[in-house]
């Protein structure tokens, strides 16, 4: 069993910055692909970034240059780093740990981006 737990969402600006955190319950990152997705209201959940095993990132177009995602394999912990904010990137952000076996989510963080 996996837990995840994000945080770091908030209110912000936009064009301003946030980090987000999700810390797994135990060093699962060479076992499973990592990702940050993220709900609108009304909207499906969509991808917004992966990093493998092997430290290769993937990112949504809409996110691309602005977002960053990393790990820190001695906490256990995957981070979004999330600059220039927009307003359409207010929502809730969920971390996921995905195998064959099968997948986790966390609880998510909201994030609205509003002036």
């Amino acid at each position: 069993q996996v837990q995840l737990v994000e945080s770091g969402g908030g209110l912000v600006q936009p064009g301003e910055s946030l980090r987000l955190s999700c810390a797994a319950s135990h060093n699962i990152f060479s076992s499973y692909l990592m990702g940050w997705y993220r709900q609108a209201p009304g909207k499906q959940r969509q991808l917004v970034a992966t990093i493998t095993s092997g430290g290769s990132t993937n990112y949504a177009d809409s996110v691309k240059g602005r977002f960053t995602i990393s790990r820190d394999n001695a906490k256990n912990t995957v981070y979004l780093q999330m600059n220039s904010l927009k307003p359409e990137d207010t929502a809730v952000y969920y971390c996921n740990a995905y195998r064959w076996t099968g997948d986790y989510w966390g609880q998510g963080t909201q994030v609205t981006v509003s002036s």
